[in-house]
């Protein structure tokens, strides 16, 4: 590890402020941005951690709408209970100790193409709140660990439209508990949305045809003959572009029969 400065706010305004110094970077969990500074991929000189912002923290319910604070770790939103495919997913993120450390918000703005959390708010429709603004999950998701926030801008929390049905399945790496490939469905009353995480070049993205299949019938037999493209797909030792393409399939008609 190399020498940095490290910053410890107690406010979103400090925090804020702290970010506009030049070399600065925010600090969630920590469950990937520590490695990374260990392999020298990045080297910020001063991290500013969000771990002592109670106000980034916690989870509440508004009608039909679960509000998740930016801080908040994988463990207490698996804990939590009221969109339950979502705390299924959040119960299968790495170890205890990942689930533990682990935020929210630090993996949405990561944005790691075999994270799970980007699946849940694509599928869901969710709002990603900012200091700054409010972002359409369908507009956050720009490419491979991009995303649309600005320079010092902080997820303070993610609003996830609680569904009629939903459930989430995934392929995974069994070392890293990553995603090969992970697919999240959501049933609403305006359709279905079906994302796919873990297996493009691109990152996160959403299945259209399966959408308009399973919207006309929520069924595992309405995707009969449907196949994702193996065109830029990931291809690595766990598996070949064709192989995730055919894992899409396999895994969205587990999780449209689990939602079901």
């Amino acid at each position: 590890m190399y020498a940095f400065e490290l910053e410890r706010p107690t406010s979103l305004a400090d925090a804020v402020n702290a970010l506009k110094s030049e070399e600065a970077q925010a600090l969630g969990g920590g469950q990937t941005l520590i490695p990374t500074l260990k392999q020298r991929l990045a080297m910020p000189e001063t991290l500013v951690s969000l771990t002592a912002i109670d106000e980034l923290k916690g989870i509440r319910r508004e009608g039909d709408t679960l509000i998740i604070g930016g801080a908040t770790c994988h463990a207490d939103v698996a804990a939590e209970g009221s969109y339950p495919a979502l705390s299924d997913l959040a119960g299968l993120i790495g170890d205890p100790h990942v689930r533990n450390r682990g935020t929210i918000g630090g993996s949405l703005a990561n944005n790691d193409p075999s994270a799970c959390y980007p699946a849940a708010a694509l599928a869901s429709g969710a709002t990603i709140v900012t200091n700054e603004r409010e972002i359409a999950a369908d507009d956050y998701f720009v490419g491979l660990f991009e995303t649309a926030l600005n320079e010092g801008e902080i997820i303070t929390a993610v609003k996830m439209p609680i569904p009629q049905a939903a459930a989430y399945v995934k392929f995974e790496q069994p070392a890293s508990r990553f995603a090969l490939v992970g697919v999240f469905v959501v049933k609403t009353a305006n359709g279905v949305r079906v994302a796919v995480t873990g297996a493009s070049e691109g990152g996160v993205f959403r299945w259209s045809e399966a959408e308009s299949a399973l919207s006309s019938n929520f069924a595992a037999d309405a995707l009969e003959g449907l196949k994702v493209p193996s065109d830029g797909m990931i291809g690595d030792i766990h598996g070949s572009p064709e192989y995730r393409a055919h894992l899409v399939g396999v895994l969205t008609k587990r999780a449209v029969t689990k939602a079901g």
